[in-house]
């Protein structure tokens, strides 16, 4: 299991417990983006995503702007980024909860669920956009609540 190594000691857990009516004001927005970039970053490199995966997480931004973002340039961030940050927050943790030994090569694997296909999770959620990381992180919790 490859636990995601820290750039800095700056606390996410605002990425969980910020109200619904808060997410969308730009104060606040401009407080979580940084944070939750740089975990979003840092979870690409566990599961070895490239940056064309990274653009579809993210709702495919662009490439410029991707690159300014692993250049530590993040900007405040549009509600939808710091949605879909979340979900794969979500996803990420849900993994090593479920799936510690093989937690972080989970999304690249080819997955028999009638959900994927027969896809990897990962191909499944940069086809259909926010929607497919929310029946992905649904799917594991579910699992993580005894649900098959």
């Amino acid at each position: 299991m490859q636990k995601i190594d820290r750039q800095d000691e700056t606390d996410t857990s605002d990425l969980y417990v910020t109200p619904l009516a808060e997410r969308a004001k730009p104060e606040v927005r401009a407080r979580l983006s940084g944070p939750a970039m740089r975990t979003f970053l840092n979870i690409g490199r566990a599961w070895n995503i490239s940056l064309e995966e990274e653009r579809g997480l993210l709702g495919w931004p662009a490439r410029s702007t991707l690159y300014n973002y692993h250049n530590g340039k993040v900007p405040v961030l549009a509600y939808d980024a710091l949605q879909r940050i979340s979900l794969v927050i979500g996803i990420y943790k849900a993994l090593h909860i479920l799936y510690p030994d093989f937690a972080d090569r989970w999304v690249n694997l080819p997955n028999s669920n009638p959900l994927f296909g027969g896809k990897s999770p990962l191909e499944f959620m940069n086809n259909t956009g926010i929607g497919g990381l929310e029946k992905v992180r649904r799917l594991l919790d579910s699992r993580r609540g005894g649900w098959n």
